[in-house]
């Protein structure tokens, strides 16, 4: 019983799938935080441009 549990928690540390979704995860956050950030400090600026756009 031990040995198993050894022996799966092994396998486990040596699966890179479950780390390659973390750090895709953490890449998103910080895309999704850059483009947020982008939108607060531009947002006003964008909208007079693309309104100028529309004429």
């Amino acid at each position: 019983m031990i040995h198993s549990l050894i022996a799966s928690a092994a396998a486990a540390l040596q699966s890179r799938k479950g780390v390659t979704a973390a750090e895709y995860a953490v890449l998103a956050t910080g895309i999704v935080a850059a483009v947020g950030a982008a939108a607060i400090a531009f947002g006003g600026r964008l909208s007079t441009v693309f309104s100028t756009l529309a004429l």
